[in-house]
């Protein structure tokens, strides 16, 4: 099977900015995500470890969504690879004591469904499309083909509060492998 999206091996690397510097240690607002299974996640409310990764958008075989110049914007390209990566390590996340396991972007729930579906995610993504989870952490967020998209990160939450950080996440592709080796140091409480 050919690999969908594969990444050039000459994207451009990001650079810590610090615009996630005040997320660690940061309450998580209480706002109600759709999730891709239909139902509202509320993360403040998430008990145990769990990891969100946000992405920007992710792409689709059967359509052009993707905006004139992508792969010319810092941390922009990989979403579907970094998703993949999070479906191949799930288990190991899960053996490293992470109770829940969230994809988020601004995308909308039925696009994101699809996405679920054609990956074969056992894991659900969040959309916050109208940006109040955005907004209320004030998360990382460029502008690309007219749209607010995330930049990617990783937060990693423990009972509502944000333990740790990822970013800039760079390459996207082995980021959740990045994750486990993290989690290999600390386990949970």
């Amino acid at each position: 099977m050919t690999e969908e999206f594969p990444l050039p091996d000459d994207l451009p690397e990001p650079t810590d900015d610090g615009a996630a510097d005040h997320l660690p240690g940061a309450v998580v607002p209480s706002v109600p995500l759709p999730a891709t299974d239909g139902r509202a996640v509320d993360l403040s409310s998430v008990s145990g470890r769990t990891v969100v990764y946000c992405y920007p958008k992710t792409g689709r075989p059967d359509r052009d969504v993707i905006p004139d110049g992508w792969e010319e914007i810092p941390g922009a390209r990989g979403c579907t690879p970094e998703s993949r990566g999070f479906r191949d390590h799930y288990h190991d996340l899960q053996d490293r004591g992470v109770t829940a396991l969230f994809g988020l972007s601004v995308q909308s729930g039925d696009y994101q469904r699809e996405a679920r579906d054609r990956l074969d995610l056992p894991f659900e993504l969040l959309s916050d499309e109208d940006g109040m989870f955005t907004d209320q952490l004030d998360l990382p967020t460029f502008e690309a083909g007219g749209e607010r998209l995330l930049e990617r990160l990783t937060l990693v939450l423990s009972d509502g509060r944000i333990d740790h950080v990822f970013y800039p996440v760079f390459p996207p592709d082995d980021h959740a492998d990045e994750v486990v080796r993290w989690l290999d140091g600390r386990p949970s409480e």
